[in-house]
């Protein structure tokens, strides 16, 4: 059976007008002609779609049925255009997602580049938080996608598996604790630290977590990135704890050692987040598949 877009587009008007002079206005097209596409479409079908009256047109019970399915194509038929504007560069297409300061800085940008190469439409906006927000927003549609610590509970959001990280201590290879295993946080807390910026989602983090030992911490100096830190604590300006994937940077580049920490938040099971696979636009599916990849 033969049917085109147009043929459902009218059937739609119809059904939303009651009137098929006022949906033969909203192509344009003459109401003669409209009349003679509907006719011919039922004949088609074998169906009667509508039943005509002195004050409009009525869906009849086949029509209603060949109206949702008609909807349902129309629908697609709207993704499938907004695609093509999109790989054609008529569309620009924004992504919203927050993660936490381990992922921005270490992980995510292996896995973003490739992606934003294979979608040059795609706008990223990359915000950083602390993994508890990170799910706040994406419950409250804030942002799209998150990646986050999942040790947290994670109620309300589908959690899927990205990447395991450990935080560790980094000192000089001469320092006293370059020798320790199953080091534990307080036994670092007497010494000076070099850190991120106060405002830094991981900074907050290590600083809370030295509170909580009555111990607060000793910082010393804050600089910008992973890489300026290393190079400081190279320079005996301090310790520092970061992500294992920047210290093992680091002790290429640097006279510094890592040490690792014995408790268990030091061991981060990263996730990403979202509400729904079907509240997902299609650039967030793609992204999401991105992310979860080996």
């Amino acid at each position: 059976m033969h049917f085109d877009l147009p043929d459902l587009r009218l059937l739609a008007a119809i059904a939303a007008t009651g009137s098929l002079s006022k949906a033969a206005a909203t192509f344009p097209v003459a109401v003669s002609a409209a009349s003679t596409r509907l006719r011919q479409f039922e004949a088609r079908c074998g169906l009667t779609l509508f039943v005509r009256k002195a004050d409009g047109m009525q869906l009849t019970p086949a029509g209603r049925l060949v109206l949702e399915s008609a909807r349902g194509v129309l629908g697609e038929a709207q993704k499938l255009r907004d695609t093509l504007k999109e790989l054609a560069g008529q569309r620009r297409i924004n992504l919203h997602l927050a993660a936490s300061t381990v992922s921005n800085s270490t992980l995510l940008p292996a896995v973003l580049g490739p992606f934003l190469a294979d979608y040059p439409e795609v706008d990223l906006q990359l915000v950083e938080h602390k993994s508890v927000d990170v799910l706040r927003m994406v419950l409250a549609g804030e942002c799209e996608i998150g990646v986050y610590d999942g040790n947290l509970v994670n109620d309300g959001v589908v959690s899927l598996p990205f990447r395991t990280e450990r935080l560790v201590l980094l000192v000089p290879t001469d320092h006293a604790l370059a020798g320790r295993v199953d080091l534990h946080l307080a036994d670092a807390l007497g010494f000076a630290f070099v850190c991120l910026p106060a405002e830094r989602a991981m900074q907050r983090f290590i600083e809370e977590l030295a509170m909580n030992l009555a111990m607060p911490l000793k910082v010393r100096v804050r600089a910008p990135s992973f890489e300026a830190i290393a190079q400081l604590v190279a320079q005996h300006a301090g310790i520092a704890m970061l992500p294992e994937t920047a210290a093992l940077r680091a002790e290429q580049e640097f006279a510094v050692r890592r040490v690792a920490l014995a408790e268990r938040w030091a061991t981060l099971e990263l996730r990403i987040c979202f509400r729904g696979w079907d509240v997902l636009s299609s650039h967030g599916r793609q992204l999401v598949s991105f992310l979860s990849g080996p």
